[in-house]
């Protein structure tokens, strides 16, 4: 396990941005993985085809969601977009609005860039019969228009856990691209705790946290920003939308945030008092989630299982107090297993799955009173080694103030 976080003041001291390799990537007019990875990922697709015994398989997006079609291709599907993939082949992307052919041509590797004519899935048919395929598998999101055209002319296979395995199971380079959506997630805190003040609206200071990281070309996936009267607590786990409600002296702030930079997030999740030092319910609160989050991470390296996970975290309920958001969840191109939340505090009950290296998971310990008045958030995405865990974060630790 790495040393506590460093704190740091801008993108400029981040020890992750100031990296030479980092800046390159950074510098690129879009962000690009090497054809070395693209390899790999055809590679490892070509062997889910084999191992299906499908002639193709057709990745899909839907209203800018779904990860898959810019994992293979380097596109991020901007509406709807369809891949058809086959081994050997180059890949044939069709993408649903004419104007965004051109961005598409630039940034997708290596793919045949068609426009889909607004006819759903009916030019990806086409694509398919014109193949002779008869048994086609999918990954990805398909609205019902898409899948009635598909299966009047295939067999469909579903190759969802497939895809949920090839993306878990991380590359040395994809886990390279986490650290800096995990600088970005860090920029966006570092900027709330420099110059969030009070009266300020949360709309107001979730503009802070974007405005970080964005001109560096990171997006946000999320940032969560929970506000609690310390005095009158009424909330125990953060919104995921911003309110008019004005920051007061002696509230607190819970918040989590995901700076991505593409499709290659981090996750930090931290507790604030304003202006004040914390009370003593927020303090123990606090406190038990410092110790999950140890128990937990202490635990973690390649081997380990979801259910020793839960067993460590049930030092929460020990102590008085329940949990409302998930505690540890997988994290990187998707929201991935072992999901460990409130459905599966019994460890009979939890996935029945091991952690292996380079494995990115967020340990989220989300401690909350049992009448769900106040709570707290604490964790980070981590990456799983061989013998123990990489911290991907470097902000700093603790219960946080702000002025």
């Amino acid at each position: 396990m790495n040393d506590t976080p460093r704190r740091f003041d801008d993108a400029i001291t981040h020890p992750v941005l100031r990296d030479p390799d980092i800046q390159a990537i950074l510098a690129q007019p879009y962000g690009r993985f090497s054809e070395r990875e693209f390899a790999r990922r055809r590679q490892a697709l070509g062997d889910v085809q084999q191992r299906h015994d499908c002639d193709l398989i057709l990745v899909c997006g839907e209203d800018r969601a779904g990860t898959g079609v810019h994992w293979l291709t380097g596109w991020p599907t901007s509406a709807e977009a369809m891949v058809v993939f086959a081994r050997g082949e180059r890949d044939v992307l069709f993408v649903e609005h004419h104007n965004h052919v051109p961005n598409a041509r630039a940034m997708a590797c290596d793919a045949d860039v068609r426009w889909a004519r607004r006819e759903g899935a009916g030019a990806a048919v086409e694509e398919l019969a014109r193949r002779g395929a008869r048994r086609v598998g999918v990954i990805g999101l398909l609205s019902w228009r898409k899948a009635r055209q598909l299966a009047a002319a295939f067999e469909l296979v579903d190759l969802a856990a497939d895809y949920r395995w090839l993306r878990m199971r991380k590359s040395d380079e994809e886990v390279q691209w986490m650290r800096i959506g995990a600088a970005f997630s860090d920029l966006g805190l570092a900027a709330l705790l420099r110059d969030g003040r009070v009266g300020m609206t949360e709309r107001e200071l979730g503009a802070l946290v974007e405005s970080a990281y964005h001109p560096l070309g990171g997006a946000t996936v999320i940032h969560f920003i929970g506000v609690n009267a310390m005095d009158a607590p009424a909330t125990c786990v953060p919104p995921q939308h911003h309110s008019s409600r004005r920051l007061a002296h002696r509230d607190m702030l819970f918040v989590e945030f995901t700076g991505t930079f593409w499709d290659s997030p981090g996750q930090v999740l931290r507790t604030i008092s304003v202006g004040d030092e914390p009370t003593t319910l927020f303090r123990e609160l606090h406190d038990v989630a410092e110790a999950a989050f140890d128990a937990m991470t202490g635990l973690l390296r390649a081997g380990v299982s979801a259910r020793e996970l839960v067993e460590a975290s049930h030092v929460i309920e020990r102590a008085g107090f329940a949990i409302y958001d998930d505690v540890v969840h997988g994290f990187g191109g998707g929201y991935w297993p072992p999901v460990l939340g409130v459905h599966n505090r019994d460890p009979s009950r939890a996935p029945d799955m091991t952690l292996e290296a380079n494995m990115t998971i967020v340990v989220q310990p989300n401690v909350i009173t049992r009448d769900e008045r106040a709570g707290v958030q604490l964790g980070e995405l981590v990456r799983i080694t061989e013998t123990g865990f990489e911290r991907m974060h470097h902000a700093p630790w603790g219960f946080l103030r702000m002025a």
